[in-house]
């Protein structure tokens, strides 16, 4: 508790991650098929109905509080029932005091506001939920007594379909790309039914009995809820066209929609040699951006859920593009819920393990140790949670109400699987680091030694010499002979493997056509990703293209949940059993931001919110690139070609790494060798390098 004379505006507060976890409850349930809503099928937790906050403060004169809240209060001042409810204007004494106000609500989240010239209601206040602790409020932008947080909504703007034609006399509307919003029918007039079908493909849109989301409304009684003339459906749907049928009686003028989206700032950029890649970058941004809600979403049509694995590739596509921080905190919040815990982050084994590493890309790439600080608890109960289920040998293994997900694949998730050892060694290394950061050197130490054991352990049992990488699962005893690129690929990704096993998984498994390939953008992220870092960046373009490109030229405008080439037609728009079940706007297929940020411009924090970091660009096979990556606060831009290299930063320290057949020539800096054709130079912020160079791969020319 903090005792000042504050000068900065009142906001409104609440016990830290109710409101997330209440906003999550209510997204959780929006989702509809055919008119049904499906709620998701874990536990949705619920915020504290019963919150006392606390505040001390010392005036020299007596001052006049306005209180707001949401949910009735009670105020006390040094212990004593002062005011109830209804006292919105209340006199502090002066002198040093302590406020306490109990605000209760049990349907949102009890939150307070209070402006005064010098008391106000700010992050220095604490609360309770009364289980004897005491934390730092949660706040964000709430700062005005007209809008408390349960009135958050998301920013609208009305957009117009681009063409209508008639199909079956009626009419058929297409809005031009994949959208989310909400119908509007402008003078609405008559009697009867209207009908409307929604598809995120025009095949979807004309099957009335085999669409996902539809709508049903009778117009007489929709033309008493016009607002100036306008009647809005009520709930919002994913679609790119609309089929709309209606009884004779009905008429209108128009159809438009109110599109609905987190007003975020594009803050990167891409654009090469190749128009098709720049297409697949600009279309990966837009389907990330469709999914970036009131938290990240896996799809916009179904399941408009917060999955942990698919959030933790959302947050990384947003480190290198938008870097809304806001989004990223919420849905790490409301992944994590409240204690006690029965069962894993969304059922899912991998999806605990996702949310500590997911927590740990979130402070190198920002730096927020404030935000580990107050969720440490919450991380420590679950990875107790999770360390529960280690077996004899000291593997993790899923209970039989865990699901054991990896990917969508052919393959069995009995026993001890090796990508769940790989992923929860990586989730005690986070755990190690916050326990450190925390000043727990005895729990830091605990953790580290453990993933040290897991991860020798997998090592052990796992590792196929002959086959060059790491067999599925073990069962009882027994280590399957299956061999699939998952854990591997995690694996050399978290730096758990020597040089010559990270060369035996490239050649023998990452590139072995005999392995089962990965079909869905979810696995083609981290596979891609891991040729990337081990320099197959020719190859991983060829990728892009084939299978992001192949998307566009089916007509995707929003990259999909899964992909195959090898089927035709309407059959690309099945899944889950359903002629129209896939997602057609699906967060993890928006990979190549990651991919061409990261491991093309090149750019990667090395320390904690890019106090330094490390610049690697790779043409891969392009002839031409230029961009820009957010970083922080600031930015940092490359322009690369054959011959010359440009950057540009305005935040911390990197270091620029060139591989260069002869001395690159850099008339800014000075150019260090740092072995074979190796060379680097340092980039300090606000300043312009240029650098001429001759690659390795095309000093002949």
């Amino acid at each position: 508790m903090k005792q000042t004379t504050k000068k900065q505006a009142a906001t409104w507060i609440w016990y830290p991650g109710d409101f997330e976890i209440r906003l999550h409850e209510k997204m959780s349930v929006k989702r509809t098929a055919r008119g049904v809503m499906y709620p998701a099928y874990w536990r949705l937790d619920r915020h504290y109905s019963n919150i006392k906050f606390r505040y001390i403060y010392d005036l020299p004169e007596e001052e006049q509080i306005t209180i707001h809240a949401e949910g009735t209060f009670s105020l006390y001042i040094d212990g004593r029932d002062n005011y109830r409810s209804g006292d919105s204007a209340i006199t502090l004494p002066a002198g040093r005091h302590e406020i306490n106000i109990s605000v209760y609500h049990d349907m949102e989240a009890p939150a307070l506001f209070i402006e005064g010239r010098n008391i106000r209601t700010d992050s220095s206040w604490e609360a309770t939920s009364y289980q004897n602790e005491w934390v730092a409020v949660g706040t964000w932008t709430f700062d005005s007594s007209d809008n408390p947080p349960s009135h958050f909504r998301l920013s609208l703007t009305p957009q117009e379909a681009v063409s209508e034609e008639l199909r079956d006399g009626y009419p058929l509307l297409d809005f031009g790309r994949e959208s989310f919003g909400y119908l509007r029918f402008h003078n609405l007039t008559g009697s009867g039914t209207v009908r409307v079908y929604y598809g995120e493909s025009i095949a979807e849109a004309l099957s009335p009995e085999e669409c996902v989301t539809l709508d049903r409304f009778e117009a007489h009684g929709a033309k008493e809820r016009e607002e100036e003339g306008i009647y809005t459906l009520e709930d919002g749907k994913a679609f790119r066209y609309v089929w709309i049928q209606s009884d004779p009686d009905v008429r209108w003028d128009s159809v438009s929609m109110l599109y609905e989206y987190v007003p975020v700032t594009y803050r990167s950029s891409f654009e090469c040699s190749d128009p098709k890649l720049n297409e697949i970058y600009k279309i990966s941004l837009y389907t990330l951006h469709l999914n970036t809600r009131e938290f990240f979403l896996d799809g916009i049509k179904r399941d408009r859920w917060v999955w942990s694995g698919d959030a933790y590739q959302a947050f990384l596509m947003n480190y290198y593009s938008f870097f809304d921080l806001d989004v990223t905190r919420r849905t790490l919040v409301a992944l994590r819920g409240k204690d006690p815990l029965t069962m894993h982050i969304n059922t899912i084994l991998d999806y605990s393990f996702y949310w500590f590493i997911s927590l740990y890309d979130y402070y190198l790439y920002t730096g927020d140790f404030a935000f580990i600080q107050q969720y440490y608890d919450r991380a420590a109960s679950l990875m107790d949670f999770c360390l529960k289920q280690l077996n004899e040998e000291g593997l993790v293994e899923g209970r039989p109400q865990d699901w054991v997900f990896v990917d969508w694949a052919d393959f069995q998730n009995t026993g001890a699987v090796s990508t769940e050892q790989i992923l929860l060694a990586r989730g005690l290394e986070a755990m190690s680091l916050f326990a450190s950061l925390m000043g727990d050197n005895a729990a830091s130490a605990s953790y580290g030694a453990l993933a040290e054991e897991i991860k020798s352990t997998t090592l052990r049992l796992f590792w196929d010499e002959e086959k060059g990488g790491l067999l599925h699962h073990r069962v009882d005893g027994e280590t399957n002979s299956t061999l699939t690129k998952h854990a591997s690929m995690f694996a050399m990704t978290y730096g758990y493997l020597s040089s010559e096993q990270r060369a035996s998984v490239i050649s023998k498994v990452m590139l072995n056509p005999d392995v089962p390939k990965i079909r869905t953008p979810y696995m083609r992220f981290h596979e891609l990703a891991v040729l990337c870092e081990s320099g197959e960046h020719d190859y991983v373009r060829r990728e892009m293209l084939s299978y992001w490109g192949g998307m566009i030229e089916l007509g995707a405008t929003s990259f999909w949940e899964e992909y195959d080439p090898s089927l035709a037609d309407d059959a690309h728009y099945g899944m889950y059993g359903m002629p129209f079940g896939k997602s057609l706007c699906h967060a993890w297929g928006a990979g190549p931001i990651y991919l061409l940020g990261k491991y093309y411009l090149g750019v990667t924090p090395i320390s904690p919110g890019y106090e330094t970091y490390r610049i690697s660009p790779n043409l891969g096979g392009l002839t031409y690139m230029k961009g820009k990556v957010p970083a922080g606060e600031g930015q940092v831009s490359i322009e690369m070609d054959f011959t010359s290299i440009r950057v540009e930063s305005t935040i911390g320290t990197g270091v620029l790494a060139i591989i260069s057949a002869e001395p690159p020539l850099c008339v800014d800096a000075k150019v260090r060798a740092t072995g074979g054709n190796c060379y680097e130079i340092t980039i300090e912020p606000n300043k312009s390098y240029s650098i001429t160079y001759r690659p390795e791969a095309y000093h002949n020319r």
